[in-house]
């Protein structure tokens, strides 16, 4: 998939992470949802796509959607170009591309289903995507970890830490192979995980490699001023293209988690490219 570069002028971009949060054309009782999540109404995708347009961001990391379509509802296919993971489960990640941006898509990283491939639940795998306008280009990789170990210590071995400990490694694995190649990167999307400077995990990552966690030492409005567990990470080049105080969250209209929208507000940052 390709396209006609930007302008030379046009060296901004707003780099965006999004959980939608059980996006599916599937409805209510369907065996492929959980008992507690409900189908869609029409009104979502229409509230939805209204958000998207608003948010207007250049590329928007995605997470929890069932496929190309209930995507192309949110965020509009004459605008973007919409890619998906392959992996076999309903909360798919996926990476939403503003034309005329070119897009190259790379391996996936399927070891992030640490669950192997004879699980009868599939743990969701990394999307790992190159975009450039022409000039620059940024290594993007989109992740949605295993939620329940929040803030844990290392030595928690209950529960779902030890799974995303084993994804945490192949995301250390990953970063070092950027890092050795010398290309800009970014990773982002849901993290499940409170991420700050102190946190063993993310010193564990650094301790390889220089990354900026854009959401460090900041609070989110979305989830009443708790850490974040969505993150934007840049790493190489890229760590300097961050434009300083652009992380924005944009919340909804009236209700920070409205029933039918999602339980994750959109987290944003602006780069310049050289």
């Amino acid at each position: 998939m390709c396209g006609e570069a930007f302008p030379a002028q046009a060296r901004d971009i707003k780099l965006s992470t999004w959980n939608l949060d059980w996006l599916s054309l599937k409805q209510t009782g369907d065996p492929a949802l959980p008992d507690d999540v409900h189908g869609r109404k029409p009104d979502d995708f229409i509230r939805l796509h209204q958000y998207a347009t608003h948010l207007n961001a250049d590329i928007i990391a995605f997470q929890e959607v069932d496929g190309p379509e209930p995507a192309a509802r949110v965020f509009d296919p004459q605008t973007y170009q919409i890619i998906l993971s392959e992996a076999p489960v309903i909360q798919r990640v996926g990476l939403a591309v503003k034309r005329p941006l070119h897009v190259t898509v790379n391996e996936e990283l399927s070891a992030l289903d640490v669950a192997g491939p004879e699980a009868s639940h599939h743990l969701r795998t990394g999307l790992d995507v190159t975009v450039s306008d022409g000039t620059e280009h940024l290594r993007i990789l989109v992740v949605h970890l295993k939620t329940g170990c929040w803030d844990q210590p290392l030595t928690q071995r209950k529960h779902s830490c030890p799974t995303l400990y084993q994804q945490f490694q192949i995301l250390e694995d990953w970063i070092a192979e950027r890092q050795d190649e010398g290309e800009p990167y970014a990773v982002l999307g849901d993290f499940n995980r409170r991420l700050t400077l102190h946190d063993p995990l993310m010193q564990q990552i650094e301790h390889d490699a220089p990354v900026l966690l854009t959401t460090a030492g900041k609070a989110s409005p979305c989830w009443g001023g708790e850490y974040f567990i969505d993150h934007i990470m840049l790493g190489n080049e890229a760590r300097s293209w961050l434009i300083p105080d652009s992380l924005r969250i944009m919340t909804y209209r009236n209700d920070t988690m409205p029933d039918g929208l999602s339980d994750h507000c959109p987290v944003s940052v602006r780069l310049h490219l050289p």
